[in-house]
């Protein structure tokens, strides 16, 4: 029987109060966020503060105490991932009746110069008053950013840039490096030119999300299922019609950002970009020239 919020917070802070070596406790994440909208897959972000870490870490069974563990991670025990044990350590538990955890235990000395470095922080229980007062929960720190001019402009010329990469992939078939340079690059850039067309609309006072998952909140919807659709590209034909949409895209928004702004775009390196994508596109496969 899947546990609820309050069974939840109480096992946790319960759990907190009856360890001596637990001097503090504060969460973050979407929970203290009240622009996230709640639903059952939210994790509990919790952070105990700690005496010492090691005793924690060392102690393989003591998570046992949250409940049927389905599965987790030891993210500290990766060595491609940076870890600092002796201050900071965490494991993330997926819980069999649909509850998750990602708590970490942290040093008291660490917790005093960190706690604030996450606007989205709330303490939940403080024993001795170690940790330094701080202001209520905010996502003030994820709002969108206003660009600079030079940001504007580096960001077009990403986009544009990027394209040739993926023209030339396109052509040799190669689709696994195409989708790559599609989402890892090009895709970037566009989230970023929405979100600064966004931002422009709202004065810059709101979050878009992770991976840009609320873009749907403020652009029209016929134009958030286009920049769906730029998402099949399992085939070079696909791949193409993706390319060509989000070209589209990007050219009219930009041109939108940068009017809202008062900055150039630079009309040049788009109409080049376009001019190679459509001779690259075209040509045979036993071409030896490209033009």
């Amino acid at each position: 029987m899947v546990r609820t919020e309050k069974e939840m917070y109480d096992m946790l802070l319960q759990i907190a109060r009856e360890d001596e070596r637990i001097k503090a406790v504060y969460m973050n994440g979407s929970r203290t966020n009240k622009n996230v909208p709640k639903d059952i897959f939210q994790d509990y972000d919790i952070v105990y503060v700690v005496t010492d870490t090691k005793p924690f870490v060392d102690d393989k069974g003591w998570i046992n105490r949250f409940g049927d563990i389905w599965f987790m991670q030891y993210p500290d025990e990766d060595p491609d991932y940076p870890s600092d044990k002796e201050n900071f350590y965490g494991w993330l538990m997926q819980f069999r009746d649909g509850n998750r955890i990602d708590l970490h235990v942290e040093s008291i000395t660490h917790a005093k110069k960190h706690i604030t470095d996450d606007k989205l922080c709330k303490i939940l229980i403080d024993k001795d008053g170690i940790l330094p007062d701080i202001p209520e929960a905010t996502d003030k720190d994820y709002f969108i950013k206003r660009p600079s001019k030079e940001q504007f402009l580096c960001t077009c010329t990403e986009f544009w840039w990027c394209l040739n990469n993926v023209a030339k992939g396109l052509w040799r078939e190669e689709l696994l490096y195409v989708n790559d340079m599609i989402n890892f690059c090009v895709r970037k850039e566009l989230e970023k030119v929405i979100s600064w067309q966004i931002g422009i609309k709202t004065d810059f006072a709101v979050s878009v999300g992770k991976s840009s998952k609320y873009i749907y909140k403020w652009i029209p919807e016929e134009d958030y299922k286009e920049y769906l659709s730029t998402y099949s590209c399992g085939t070079v034909d696909e791949c193409w019609k993706s390319v060509f949409k989000m070209v589209n895209m990007f050219a009219n928004v930009a041109r939108d950002v940068a009017e809202g702004l008062g900055y150039h775009y630079n009309c040049e390196e788009e109409k080049n970009c376009i001019d190679f994508l459509k001779i690259v596109h075209e040509l045979p496969k036993n071409a030896d020239e490209i033009c």
